[in-house]
């Protein structure tokens, strides 16, 4: 292979991560909406969508598995290859807990519907925001952007400790069962919706090794 035609398969690399990274996007967003209408058909539709993303994982995954194999590249390319290999398992997780989310959904849907506790807007909100931010970050191959999008993980995970911990206090108070089921429920999803930013955190630490080959511990 040339090197014309390796720099060719690096940009289909790059092109099948940015779509993947478009689908974990609107994976989210459609997520957010499922829940804040406790629509159990919505929900179901996000969890069909992780199947295509799963699917294009695997074919990034063994593209870039053959070209190290074939062109055995060394240096910047070695590392944009790691790098995009890093990006598409993080992307690949973020869709999984899109998927979490949806299920926790289905199991609200079939409970008697109480309002959200605000934090739960706010979470989404900042975790769809995040994911768009890093988006550009990576499209833009930008590591300042990328460490400031990272920053704005400490507001997920307080607002996380603070949902926490009004749900435990809820359940402590003899609710039913229906009513703890519900709790333990909005539970997990505030944990996916905390994790989803630290996947967002490990992707801008893949764009800066992308882009420098530091490796940063930006948590």
């Amino acid at each position: 292979m040339t090197r014309e035609a390796f720099h060719r398969e690096l940009e289909e690399l790059r092109e099948s991560l940015l779509r993947m990274a478009g689908l974990v996007e609107g994976q989210i967003d459609e997520v957010l909406t499922a829940l804040r209408a406790f629509d159990r058909g919505a929900a179901e539709r996000v969890r069909r969508q992780d199947q295509p993303i799963n699917e294009l994982f695997r074919q990034l995954r063994e593209q870039v598995f053959q070209v190290m194999a074939t062109q055995q590249p060394v240096a910047h390319d070695l590392r944009t290859l790691m790098g995009v290999q890093y990006i598409a398992i993080e992307l690949e997780r973020i869709g999984d807990y899109a998927v979490r989310i949806a299920r926790r959904t289905q199991t609200l849907a079939g409970l008697p519907h109480g309002p959200l506790r605000p934090e739960f807007g706010l979470m989404g909100e900042l975790a769809s925001q995040q994911v768009r931010d890093i988006l550009d970050a990576l499209i833009e191959e930008d590591p300042e952007r990328a460490r400031e999008v990272a920053a704005k993980d400490d507001e997920i995970d307080l607002l996380h400790n603070r949902v926490f911990d009004a749900l435990i206090e809820d359940m402590g108070t003899g609710v039913d069962a229906e009513d703890a089921l519900r709790s333990v429920t909005l539970i997990n999803i505030a944990h996916s919706l905390e994790r989803i930013g630290d996947r967002v955190v490990n992707v801008a630490e893949d764009i800066i090794f992308l882009n420098s080959g530091l490796v940063v511990e930006l948590d």
